[in-house]
C-alpha cells in the first residue's frame, strides 16, 4: 500500500490554492495514454491508500502497453450516481429493503445510505395518451401522476429517508440532458480538506444512455441497477484495464447532413470495426467543428455502436457550452485549468494518444439516412429508405408467424390444436377504418407514429429548429399530416420549448400535430400510447405492416408499439418530413412529399432548411438566461408533487400496492453464504438465436390484457384501463418476473411458430407461457438454463433483464457472446454466465432444448467447466464452457448469491 501523498500537487486558479493528484508525478511520458487511461489512473492514484487498490494496478495501467493482454483488473470509483425512475425506483426498492434486511440480520440499518451524491430524475414514466392538441401536455401530465402516485410517494420518501439522495420531479426533463445542461461538475471541487481538492467529475447512471455526458468530456457510462446500488454504497466498479479504440474525425458536415445523420454514419462504422465493451474515444481536426451538443448525440448512442463508453476531450467548446447554460466562471476557469494542468485539455493532447484499434470518418462524407427496421446499426442512405423498406417486406412475408389470437386458441382451449402452423393467412397489403366521420385506407407500410422524442435529439438546438423550420415552410405550401400519423414532440428540456417559443416555431411544429406531449423519454422506450382503436383494429385484424419513424435511439423489436413492426431512427426534420408522407414505401428523396395550395408537387428540397438560417435562429435564442430560470427550479415540483403525502420514517412500511412491492431476493438470507453449488439436472427455460436483446428478455412497454402479469394485476384489483407499463411498475418483482421473457417479439425456438412469451416444459412436451414453465419447474425443484446466441443482452432494460431470470428460477445461461452489462448483472444477481467456446454454439452439439444440463461447481481459479448433457433419448454428451466471471471481485459477488448480499455481509 503507498501514500496517496506523494501523488499531490498544487495548482493556483485566480488566485485561490487546490490540491489534485498530479498524473505528472509518475515517471511515465503521460503523452502516450489516452483521455480515458488519464481518468482511470486519476482515479487509481486518489484512491491508492484503499484496500482495493495495489501498487501494481497503478504500474500496469500507466505502462499502457497497447500490445499486451488485457487481464489486469483494476477499480473505478465514480464521483456520482445518476438515475432515472424506471430504474431508480426498483434500486431505491432494494435499498429499503436492504434496511429491512439489515435489521434482521442483526445490524445497523442506517448503513444503507448513499455514500455518493445520487440524483434520480423522474422522466420515463411520461406516456403519450393525449396528442396533437393544445392541452396535451397538460392532460398527460395528469395522467402520468395519477397512474404513478405510489411510485412518487415512495421516491419522495426515499429522498427524505437517504442522505446525498435528490430527486428531480417530473415535467423538468430527460435525465441525460438535464445532466448535461445542469448536474454535470466536469470537475469535482471537494472542499472538505484544509485545502480544496480537484478531480475529475465521473459518474455511472442506470440507464445505457448515461454515456451522453461523454460529450461534454466526463466519463461515465451505463450500468444496470445492482452496479448502480454497490457503487452507491460506496462499492468500487471493478473493470479489466479497457481496450480504447480511438476515432479520428476530419473535415466538416456537408450541407442537408444532421448530427443525427453523423450519428447513424459514427454507429454503423464502429459496429462494423467491432467495440463491443471497449472504450472509444473522439480526437482530430473534424471535433472544432461539432458542438457540445452535436458531440453529447455521437456519446449518447455510444451502447448502439456497443461501447462502453465514447468520450470528447475538454475543449473550448465545452467552455462556450458550460456559459452558455449557466456555470459560474469561477467553475470555469477551475475545469480549465485542471484539464491543462492534466493534460486533459483538448483535442491536441491525444495527438501522440496510443490506442489499441484506431477508425477514421470524414464528415464530409456524411449523407441524410435513417435506420431500421429494427437495429440502430442498419443506417439506410435517405434515398434507398423505400426500396431497402419493401426488401424487407419481402423477407417478412416468407416467414409464416402465428398470429396471437391463434397463439391463445393453442395455449388456452382444451383440444384446440389442430388448425395451428396452417399457411392459408396470405399478408393483407391495406385494411380500411372509420375515424372521426372519414373512411381511410391503410397501407402497408403505413408511417403510424411519428415522434420528436428521446434524449440523443432533443438535446441538439440545431435538429430542432432544422424540423420547426421544415414545418414552417410545409405550412406555407399548404401541406397536412396524415390522418393516421400518431404525431408527438417530447424535448428533453424545457429550454426547448424556450427557444422554440421565441423563435416563434412552436407554433409551426403545432399545426401539423406536433405539440408538446412531456418532457421525458416517451416513444424511445415505448411510452408511445396507444393507437386510435380503429387503426389498431384494422393493423390487427388484417396483420398487417406498419411504421414508425422518431428520433430515437432504439427501435428495437416490440420496443416502441405492440401493432408496429417496422421502426425508424431518423433526424428531427425528417420524423416531420414522414409524417407528411404517411408512407414508408414513398421515396421522400425524390418523390413529392404532397401537393401545394398552387397544385404543385412539394418535394423535401423545397421545404429543407438552409444550415446558416438554422445557425443564425441558434445564435439568436439560445441564451444562458433560458438555462438559469429553467434549472433554478429544477428541484421544486409542481402542486401535485407537493401535496403527495409520504411517512417521515427512515424504514420504508411497504404498504399494500400493485407498484412497489418489498422483494424477495433477500429472503432467508444469513450471515454466511452458502458454498457455490453444482447445477444438476436443469432443463432449458429458453432456447435463443443471436441479437436477443434485454428488451426481448426484461418487461418493457404496455402490459398486454392476456399476459401472465395482466392476470396478477385483475386478481389484485386493477382494471385493464390502470395496468400501465411494465417499466411504471418496476417496484413490483410480481409484475417484473411475470413479464420477463415476454416480449411480443421474442422468438424462443423450443416454442417454435409463435412469438412472445411461450415455452415448451419439459419433459411433457406441454406448451404454456414462460412464467407458468418457470413456476412448475419450481414448484418441482428443477433449476434452469438459458441457452443464447451470439450478442445476448444487448440493449437497455438491463437490471430486470438479470432480475427477472433469477425469480424465475434460471441458475445458468450458456450463450455464444455476452454484451458487457448483461454479463455483470447476471453475476451480480448470482446466475452464472457460460460461454460456448468460440465458433462453438448449440448447433455444433445439436442441442434443441430438450435435454438436461449438469454443471459442477465452480471455483474462483476457474476458467471453463464441463457441462453435462443428457439427450431425450438417453444419449449423454459433454462440453467445455469458458466461465465468464471475469474478475475475482466478481467471483465474491456471484459466491454470496449477488452483489447486493455481498455489500449487506461486508456493512454487517
Amino acid at each position: 500500500m503507498t501514500s496517496s501523498n506523494k501523488y499531490l500537487s498544487n495548482l493556483t486558479v485566480n488566485g485561490k490554492d487546490y490540491n489534485y493528484f498530479d498524473l505528472s508525478s509518475l515517471d511515465i511520458d503521460i503523452n502516450r495514454l489516452p483521455l480515458t487511461a488519464k481518468i482511470l489512473l486519476e482515479n487509481l492514484l486518489r484512491h491508492s491508500e484503499q484496500l482495493y487498490v495495489q501498487e501494481d494496478d497503478i504500474k500496469a495501467l500507466s505502462k499502457w502497453d497497447t500490445k499486451a493482454e488485457l487481464d489486469t483488473e483494476i477499480a473505478f470509483v465514480p464521483s456520482r450516481v445518476i438515475l432515472q425512475d424506471f430504474t431508480g425506483v426498483p434500486a431505491v426498492v432494494d435499498l429499503a429493503a436492504m434496511r429491512n434486511a439489515m435489521l434482521e440480520l442483526g445490524g445497523d440499518a442506517n448503513k444503507i445510505n448513499p455514500l455518493k451524491p445520487v440524483d434520480l430524475v423522474i422522466d420515463h414514466s411520461i406516456m403519450v395518451d393525449e396528442f396533437g392538441k393544445a392541452d396535451s401536455f397538460e392532460k398527460n401530465t395528469e395522467i402520468e401522476v395519477a397512474r404513478n402516485k405510489e411510485r412518487y410517494q415512495f421516491l419522495k420518501w426515499g429522498q427524505s429517508a437517504f442522505d446525498n439522495f435528490k430527486v428531480v420531479p417530473p415535467g423538468k426533463g430527460i435525465v441525460h440532458q438535464v445532466n448535461l445542461e445542469y448536474l454535470a461538475r466536469v470537475t469535482f471541487v471537494d472542499d472538505q480538506h484544509d485545502t480544496p481538492l480537484l478531480y475529475p467529475d465521473t459518474l455511472v447512471g442506470t440507464d445505457s444512455h448515461t454515456t451522453m455526458i461523454n460529450g461534454l468530456g466526463v466519463l461515465g457510462w451505463g450500468v444496470g441497477g445492482i452496479e448502480a446500488e454497490a457503487a452507491m454504497l460506496g462499492q468500487p466498479v471493478t473493470m479489466l484495464i479497457p481496450e480504447v479504440v480511438g476515432m479520428e474525425l476530419t473535415g466538416k458536415l456537408p450541407a442537408g447532413a444532421t448530427a443525427t445523420d453523423l450519428v447513424l454514419a459514427v454507429t454503423e462504422k464502429l459496429r462494423a470495426h467491432g467495440v463491443v465493451g471497449k472504450f472509444v474515444e473522439f480526437f482530430g481536426s473534424g471535433i472544432q467543428h461539432l458542438t457540445v451538443a452535436d458531440r453529447a448525440t455521437i456519446a449518447n448512442m455510444s451502447p448502439e455502436y456497443g461501447a462502453t463508453c465514447g468520450l470528447f476531450p475538454i475543449d473550448q467548446q465545452t467552455s462556450k457550452y458550460l456559459e452558455l447554460t449557466g456555470r459560474s466562471q469561477e467553475q470555469i476557469d477551475i475545469i480549465e485549468a485542471y484539464a491543462k494542468a492534466q493534460g486533459m485539455w483538448g483535442s491536441e493532447s491525444q495527438q501522440k494518444a496510443e490506442y489499441h484499434a484506431q477508425v477514421s470518418l470524414d464528415l464530409e462524407q456524411v449523407v441524410p439516412a435513417i435506420a431500421g427496421p429494427k437495429r440502430p446499426q442498419d443506417r439506410i442512405d435517405l434515398d434507398q429508405a423505400a426500396p431497402a423498406f419493401e426488401d424487407w417486406i419481402k423477407q417478412q412475408n416468407e416467414l409464416t408467424i402465428i398470429p396471437p389470437e391463434k397463439q391463445k386458441k393453442r395455449f388456452d382451449d382444451e383440444g384446440g390444436t389442430e388448425n395451428i402452423g396452417s399457411t392459408d393467412m396470405a399478408p393483407k397489403t391495406s385494411a380500411s377504418y372509420h375515424l372521426e366521420g372519414e373512411d381511410v385506407e391503410l397501407h402497408e407500410g403505413a408511417v403510424v407514429i411519428a415522434a420528436i422524442t428521446s434524449c440523443t435529439n432533443t438535446s441538439n438546438p440545431s435538429v430542432l429548429i432544422a424540423a420547426a423550420l421544415l414545418a414552417q415552410k410545409a405550412n406555407a405550401l399548404g401541406l397536412t399530416v396524415k390522418p393516421w400519423v400518431k404525431t408527438s414532440f417530447a424535448p428533453g428540456s424545457q429550454v426547448v420549448t424556450e427557444y422554440l417559443n421565441s423563435a416563434g416555431l412552436s407554433k409551426e411544429l403545432n399545426k401539423l400535430g406536433f405539440n408538446l406531449v412531456g418532457y421525458g423519454c416517451t416513444t424511445c422506450i415505448g411510452n408511445s400510447g396507444p393507437l386510435a382503436d380503429p387503426i389498431s383494429n384494422a393493423i390487427q385484424e388484417n396483420d398487417l405492416t406498419v411504421t414508425s419513424v422518431l428520433s430515437g435511439n432504439r427501435n428495437f423489436e416490440g420496443r416502441i408499439h405492440p401493432d408496429v413492426k417496422a421502426n425508424y431512427l431518423a433526424s428531427p426534420p425528417l420524423v416531420v418530413a414522414y409524417a407528411l408522407a404517411g408512407n414508408m414505401k414513398m421515396d421522400i428523396a425524390n418523390e413529392p412529399l404532397g401537393i401545394s395550395h398552387d397544385g404543385d408537387p412539394v418535394y423535401l428540397k423545397n421545404i429543407w432548411p438552409e444550415q446558416q438560417e438554422i445557425q443564425d435562429i441558434v445564435t439568436r435564442v439560445v441564451n444562458k438566461k433560458m438555462f438559469s430560470d429553467k434549472y433554478g427550479s429544477v428541484y421544486d415540483g409542481g402542486d401535485s408533487w407537493k401535496n403527495l403525502e409520504t411517512v417521515d420514517s427512515d424504514i420504508y412500511n411497504w404498504p399494500t400496492s400493485t407498484y412497489v412491492k418489498k422483494p424477495s431476493f433477500f429472503d432467508n438470507m444469513k450471515v454466511q453464504p452458502e458454498p457455490v453449488k453444482a447445477i444438476e439436472n436443469a432443463r432449458c427455460l429458453l432456447k435463443l438465436g443471436d441479437s436477443v436483446t434485454t428488451d426481448h428478455i426484461s418487461p418493457a412497454g404496455s402490459i398486454g390484457k392476456e399476459t401472465p402479469a395482466a392476470k396478477y394485476l385483475v386478481e389484485n384489483q386493477v382494471q385493464a384501463k390502470d395496468f400501465n407499463s411494465y417499466g411504471s411498475r418496476r417496484g413490483n418483482h410480481e409484475v417484473m418476473m411475470r413479464g420477463t421473457f415476454a416480449n411480443v417479439r421474442l422468438k424462443n425456438q423450443l416454442a417454435p411458430g409463435t412469438e412472445g412469451g411461450f415455452t415448451t416444459y419439459q419433459p411433457e412436451g406441454k406448451q404454456m407461457t414462460v412464467f407458468e414453465a418457470a413456476q412448475q419447474y419450481t414448484a418441482n425443484k428443477i433449476p434452469t438454463v438459458v441457452i443464447a446466441g451470439k450478442e445476448y443482452g444487448t440493449g437497455s432494460s438491463r437490471d430486470w433483464a438479470a432480475k427477472g431470470p433469477l425469480l424465475l428460477g434460471v441458475k445458468a445461461t450458456i450463450a455464444e457472446t455476452y454484451e458487457r452489462i448483461h454479463r455483470s448483472n447476471l453475476i451480480g444477481m448470482g446466475i452464472l454466465p457460460l460461454q460456448f467456446k468460440k465458433g462453438e454454439g448449440a448447433e455444433k452439439y445439436n442441442l434443441d432444448g430438450t435435454e438436461s444440463f449438469s454443471i459442477e461447481a465452480i471455483t474462483a481459479e476457474q476458467k471453463q467447466v464441463t457441462v453435462n448433457v443428457t439427450k431425450e433419448n438417453g444419449d449423454a454428451i459433454s462440453f467445455e464452457a469458458d466461465i465468464r466471471i471475469d474478475t475475482p471481485n466478481e467471483f465474491e459477488y456471484f459466491r454470496h448469491g449477488g452483489i447486493l448480499q455481498y455489500v449487506m455481509r461486508s456493512l454487517l
